[in-house]
């Protein structure tokens, strides 16, 4: 027996205990979560620093940050999260509990990507403790320093049967894919995305991808290209360019591709200053190979902007090419790094044609300052997401539900999102053993006057008696309360004055 089987056997044993289903278990585990990043903050900045260059500063803004406001989140809102669910009832339920239940899946794996190894591994884990469930752990063996500051660091905070930690490369990791889970969460490539839902067909595992893809951004040319230009080259060029939701490529007008480009330059030179490479806020490649390969990526091409390079230090200036047709191969993989093509279109409707005839990405970008320009943007394309006038803040909001769409990945994922991601809702009716009279309709010998009984009874839907109803209720006695007490007022006036107008006459009489 492998020791990925016997891992997750053990977490299955440990979840069959019922151990992490009661809320106060899965609170506590939550904050010891907390406690980890907060305790062990200096550890995972190290890491990081020596996987992709990154500031502890930085660190703190794009991995734990986020992960801390997750776990605030759910515990405040895991009462709620987990509360049975009340539904609409028909006249045949009038009388009966009905409602949804979440409850845990079961046993689930999380294979975390290496770009954010903290934020992407750990979000998920989240909603996993969360919603009940045991977890195994599959941190990137490419972020190696994270990978292992996780395997030897986590289980002295958290549940060791409950949620293990995995390291290893391919063959761990198919290892695990030949274990039965009851969910996989993976974040990466769509390479990858296609192999681990192969492997879950196997046991049909039902599986949230999150990938990647090639995400647009149009400039509208009446926007302000100061703006745009400093909010995109934030976006692209933070990480190194190895963010699954930066803008892969730009289109514009050729009017304005030129003021494009020195808007980029403007911004790159307040941001990283004339040298790029000796900033302390600009990152490097993860590895050798993946530098080589976004090197590749630029044969043939003469950067209008950046181009540098060192392999010693896999550094990879910030990049932007011009007048990149649509054929080339810039234009037919994700980049996952600091390259930013521009591709020319005539108008909006040349824009939407383009995104519209490829594969859905994972983000769209819009910069205008025209109504119209946005609301067709939003109507006439689909993505995962959509932030229009900035880039990738949408996905810094827990309310919202961040994920794929086709090729660019399956499933939800952010705050309650992802809870009843890794939930079952299941399906609740509670009957007594009364009103036998109500169900004779079911019942042999049928008839035409029952099965009119059921068609009647079953096309009614009656509001169920949720929280908001209720207030809505209570409104509506408060103001009919309060109307009857004024109609009373108003007569009670009345009739007084009747009676002194009547008093005066008889006097005067």
């Amino acid at each position: 027996m492998s020791r990925e089987q016997l891992v997750v056997e053990r977490a299955r044993r440990a979840f069959q205990t019922g151990m992490s289903k009661p809320l106060k278990f899965r609170v506590h585990q939550l904050k010891n979560l907390h406690r980890f990043i907060t305790e062990r903050r200096k550890d995972i900045a190290d890491a990081v620093k020596k996987d992709l260059n990154k500031t502890e500063h930085s660190t703190e803004l794009f991995e734990t940050l986020g992960l801390e406001g997750e776990i605030d989140v759910a515990v405040e809102r895991l009462a709620e999260w987990a509360a049975p669910r009340p539904v609409e009832k028909s006249l045949l339920t009038i009388l009966d509990e009905v409602y949804i239940q979440p409850e845990p899946l079961g046993v689930v794996l999380i294979i975390g990507a290496w770009n954010y190894p903290w934020a992407v591994t750990l979000q998920p884990l989240v909603a996993a403790i969360a919603a009940g469930n045991a977890a195994v752990v599959k941190p990137s063996e490419v972020s190696s320093h994270s990978a292992k500051v996780m395997e030897e660091l986590l289980p002295l905070y958290l549940d060791k049967e409950l949620y293990p930690v995995v390291c290893g490369g391919v063959s761990e990791t198919q290892e695990l894919l030949r274990q039965r889970f009851d969910h996989i969460f993976y974040t990466g490539n769509s390479t990858v995305g296609k192999l681990v839902m192969e492997a879950a067909a196997r046991h049909l595992t039902p599986v949230t991808l999150e990938l990647g893809g090639k995400s647009p951004c149009y400039i509208d040319k009446d926007v302000d290209l100061r703006v745009a230009c400093r909010r995109i080259t934030w976006g692209k060029f933070v990480n190194c360019g190895q963010t699954c939701i930066a803008p892969d490529y730009i289109l514009c007008e050729p009017s304005i591709q030129n003021r494009v480009v020195e808007g980029i330059r403007q911004t790159l030179l307040e941001f990283y200053g004339p040298d790029p490479k000796s900033s302390p806020d600009y990152g490097r490649i993860i590895n050798q190979r993946h530098f080589n390969h976004v090197m590749a990526l630029l044969d043939g091409y003469t950067a209008a902007l950046g181009g540098q390079s060192d392999s010693s230090q896999r550094y990879i200036a910030p990049t932007v090419v011009k007048d990149v047709p649509p054929h080339a191969r810039l234009m037919q993989e994700e980049i996952f790094g600091p390259l930013l093509p521009i591709v020319t279109v005539s108008d909006i409707d040349d824009a939407i044609h383009f995104i519209s005839e490829r594969e859905k990405p994972l983000a769209i970008y819009v910069f205008s300052s025209n109504k119209k320009v946005i609301k067709r943007m939003l109507a006439e394309t689909t993505s995962g997401g959509v932030t229009v006038n900035d880039v990738m803040m949408h996905y810094t909001l827990n309310s919202l539900p961040f994920g794929g769409v086709g090729q660019s990945g399956t499933g939800r994922y952010h705050g309650k999102h992802t809870f009843d991601q890794l939930s079952h809702h299941r399906a609740c009716l509670v009957k007594s053993l009364g009103m036998e009279e109500v169900n004779m309709v079911w019942y042999p010998p049928q008839n035409h006057q029952k099965a009119r009984r059921v068609r009647l009874t079953m096309r009614t839907p009656l509001v169920d008696f949720s929280r908001k109803t209720y207030i809505w209720a209570v409104t509506a006695t408060v103001f009919a309360f309060g109307l009857l007490v004024t109609l009373t007022a108003i007569l009670l006036i009345a009739g007084g004055l009747n009676c002194t107008c009547w008093r005066v006459w008889q006097i005067w009489r």
